[in-house]
């Protein structure tokens, strides 16, 4: 649908609205950008397909993301502002941590072969078919992946990539768990396939077929090319779109991280595109001098955020803290991994009476600042540069200086 006929059905469909369904709508809206792939047990189903065609075009008209329906799914195909930013990785749902290399490519073969599945499958089928297609490609055992899914570490890996697909909705457990195949390797677990929901994961502008480039970082982001034609008119609805994906998606559009082409436009368009963005998400604008951040009120929209109680919640609140006062600073202010790493031992030895009792132990001050600054780097609060930690301005929320939030809707104070 061309742009035009887009913004005349949005507000068509906009008149027709009242406040208590404008609010539904924005929750609606809120939930499909939390997660993309909405299947129909989840809470927000309902009422994401009721506002279908305005969200709809909402997403295509301004980000230009498409969404697609069935009777049981919704699925937002939302690319990422930056295929390379590898701060917000796939996690296992039970634990939470991170998929290595390995578990990614479980993922993907398992994928690959619930395609060619039936309509159930186990897990020990899986765990057969992905043994066999690592050995059918040479260049697995050359990237150092063994074709047997037989060590303790390698099934667990295989568990938390099955874990993902059932927090999708592409399996759904029949009989039996996962869980005892991570030390019984004769264990097993019956799974229903999800056809619609399997369909609809891959969520690029382009099939990855037909990418061509010779390194794996230009793959990537050839699969994620938008296609413009070349006309200023286009140009502009290019920045546009990249500028609404990262207000939508990254929890601060930071200036200094945009193109200058993208800074003038955003100059001069700023007032209109936080407010589309606030009418139909209802995220509250922040907008400082270092940059933009959309805010949620209700705190439910992030997928990642920082702790807030135990020990590591404790620890956490202590680093951000000292980051902040370090970012206090000025621009351009760094400290490096060692120097957090003996921040956070000191806070231990410290607090070692009220903490639990494993954070003695050694190399757990390393493990838990590690765990700590990769939140960090996911919220856009600090960058890594390489040992290098730079704190970013929105850290300064979490400085000791007290001080009144403004009330007002825009100020170009700093963030800090």
């Amino acid at each position: 649908m061309p742009a035009n006929r887009r913004r005349k059905e949005l507000t068509r469909l906009e008149e027709a609205m009242d406040a208590s369904s404008v609010q539904e709508r924005q929750q609606a809206v809120r939930a499909l950008l939390a997660k993309p792939l909405l299947v129909a047990s989840d809470e927000a189903f309902t009422s994401v397909r009721k506002h279908q065609d305005w969200i709809s075009n909402w997403f295509a008209h301004h980000a230009g993301w498409q969404i697609a329906t069935s009777a049981e799914t919704v699925r937002l195909r939302k690319t990422p502002p930056d295929s390379l930013d590898s701060t917000r990785p796939c996690r296992n749902p039970k634990t939470l941590t991170s998929l290595t290399r390995r578990g990614y490519t479980y993922l993907c073969l398992a994928l690959a072969s619930l395609v060619r599945a039936d309509r159930q499958t186990t897990l020990g089928n899986i765990a057969n078919e992905i043994g066999a297609n690592l050995r059918a490609e040479p260049r697995f055992a050359v990237a150092g992946l063994r074709a047997e899914v037989d060590t303790r570490d390698e099934r667990r890996e295989l568990v938390g990539a099955i874990r993902l697909l059932l927090d999708w909705g592409v399996l759904a457990r029949v009989h039996d768990d996962e869980e005892r195949f991570i030390t019984d390797a004769s264990a097993d677990a019956l799974y229903n396939v999800n056809r619609s929901v399997l369909t609809l994961l891959l969520a690029s502008v382009k099939p990855p077929s037909i990418a061509i480039a010779d390194t794996f970082e230009e793959r990537l982001a050839a699969v994620n090319e938008p296609i413009f034609e070349a006309s200023e008119e286009a140009q502009h609805r290019f920045w546009r779109t990249r500028i609404f994906r990262r207000l939508l998606d990254d929890p601060v559009l930071y200036y200094d991280s945009l193109l200058p082409e993208e800074k003038t436009y955003l100059d001069r368009q700023r007032s209109s595109i936080l407010r589309e963005i606030e009418e139909a998400t209802g995220l509250i604008r922040e907008v400082r001098a270092e940059g933009i951040a959309m805010v949620d009120q209700s705190g439910k929209l992030t997928d990642y955020r920082l702790p807030e109680e135990g020990t590591v919640g404790h620890l956490s609140l202590l680093l951000t803290e000292y980051l902040a006062d370090l970012a206090r600073k000025g621009v351009g202010a760094f400290i490096s991994l060692e120097e957090i790493i003996v921040f956070s031992r000191d806070a231990i030895e410290t607090h070692r009476g009220r903490w639990r009792k494993d954070v003695t132990q050694p190399g757990q001050d390393r493990v838990l600042t590690e765990m700590i600054l990769g939140r960090l780097e996911a919220l856009f609060l600090i960058r890594r540069e390489g040992d290098r930690i730079v704190p970013l301005a929105a850290l300064g929320r979490y400085g000791l200086k007290s001080e009144e939030v403004p009330q007002e809707i825009e100020t170009q104070a700093s963030l800090f």
